[in-house]
């Protein structure tokens, strides 16, 4: 299956998937919706299980080989340093951006929708955040049990450290090393093999949804989301024009033209996890060397969510808005540097975001149950959002790449973007 053909055929199924959903919202009970969006989800299920299986020996076997061909501990160390800088900036602009958007537009106040009471429970953990166990849940106890449970950040910290130990146990790591690049072909041809149910699952995913809730919740939430939405906007603006910057805005189209199906793929599944495979093949095809792709990417995936980092801003004052709780300057610097932190991590895991704003919610006295305002239309915001890390991951390992190339790297990386 060609890429422009996996493109069409999921542009496609989602057309096919909103109207099959409408249909079924309109023309059954309720219950019965209930019981098509439940069978519907097994295809979706079965997609993103497949997903799982690739996705830890992948991200091992990528984000090992990467380090490893870097060549020395101190190209490593570089790169990092210069891939961990554009990830803070972009955080902080994430943050920034939605906690301005969601004062200017005020999308909670006046919401006109009947208040849950605030002891009410919402089924999501209250747990508080807790600085020793975050640290502690970073660093794998088994890279075993790391994959099996597919934690990214634990696996990408886990790479980190073989892939230096590779550099420097020099030749005896070569059959290692060449393992290792066979390993990541072999996932890199299952992914293709998965990716043909990819428009399947795109179809169910979006009519499941739309079958129980109806395109009148976008309505009733209109505001709510078209802000969001708008605010999502204006980030892919300034990432985008970020990466034209030190690309330039040619380079900038042919990457957005290369990313659109994983940015198709996590739109209708809700999954950053889902688009890992295809990313990496885009960009390495839009011109990234191997081993900076097989580095940043990974890391991206932990510690550049932009689009979760907005939503989980925007949704908390949000929700305090809707409860008429005014929140100080200092109090919003505040909530920007604990998102900075608890929101590591969470790509892989559709609605983790809201699991972050309600360990988040407690700092600010802010009812929890004010989540339950935003559930019936978190599918569709965290659509959004997912794609949104899309895009931030594919400028940053762009802008990444053209930082870190020199000699034939760099030449092939500017012919591929001219």
């Amino acid at each position: 299956m060609t890429s422009n053909r996996l493109t069409r055929y999921i542009l496609v199924a989602l057309v096919t998937g909103i109207a099959t959903g409408y249909v079924i919202n309109v023309s059954v009970t309720p219950e019965q919706a209930k019981d098509a969006a439940y069978y519907f989800s097994i295809v979706t299920g079965v997609f993103l299980q497949l997903i799982k299986m690739i996705i830890a020996p992948l991200v091992l076997s990528t984000l090992i080989v990467g380090v490893a061909h870097m060549g020395s501990g101190g190209a490593v160390g570089r790169t990092f340093v210069r891939t961990l800088a554009w990830f803070i900036t972009a955080s902080v602009v994430s943050l920034s951006l939605g906690i301005l958007m969601v004062n200017l537009l005020a999308p909670g106040v006046g919401v006109g929708l009947p208040l849950p009471p605030a002891d009410a429970a919402t089924g999501l953990a209250k747990k508080a955040f807790d600085l020793k166990a975050f640290v502690l849940h970073i660093f794998p106890k088994s890279i075993f049990e790391a994959m099996a449970t597919n934690e990214v950040l634990q696996i990408v910290v886990f790479s980190l450290f073989a892939g230096v130990g590779l550099i420097a146990i020099g030749d005896e790591g070569k059959p290692i090393v060449r393992g290792l690049d066979a390993l990541m072909a072999l996932m890199l041809t299952v992914t293709g093999y998965v990716m043909k149910v990819a428009p399947f699952a795109v179809f169910a995913a979006v009519a499941s949804s739309i079958a129980v809730e109806g395109l009148g919740i976008l309505i009733v939430f209109g505001k709510f989301i078209g802000g969001f939405y708008l605010a999502l906007a204006l980030l892919w603006a300034v990432l985008l024009g970020a990466g034209a910057v030190v690309l330039g805005f040619p380079a900038i189209r042919r990457l957005v033209r290369d990313i659109r199906e994983p940015f198709l793929i996590t739109f209708a599944t809700a999954s950053s996890e889902a688009a890992y495979p295809k990313m990496l093949e885009a960009l390495e095809r839009f011109g990234v060397p191997n081993r900076i792709a097989s580095f940043v990417l990974p890391l991206g995936y932990s510690f550049n969510l932009d689009g979760s980092m907005m939503y989980c801003a925007f949704a908390s004052i949000f929700i305090a808005q809707a409860y008429g709780i005014d929140l100080s300057l200092s109090q919003e610097i505040f909530m920007l540097g604990l998102l900075m932190i608890t929101s590591k991590g969470i790509a892989g895991v559709p609605r983790a975001s809201l699991v972050v704003i309600a360990a988040t919610l407690p700092y600010f006295n802010i009812p929890e149950a004010g989540l339950l305002l935003i559930l019936a239309v978190d599918h569709f915001l965290d659509m959004g959002r997912s794609a949104t890390n899309v895009i931030g991951n594919a400028v940053a390992t762009a802008v990444v790449a053209k930082w870190d190339t020199s000699g034939d790297e760099a030449a092939a990386l500017v012919a591929a973007t001219e």
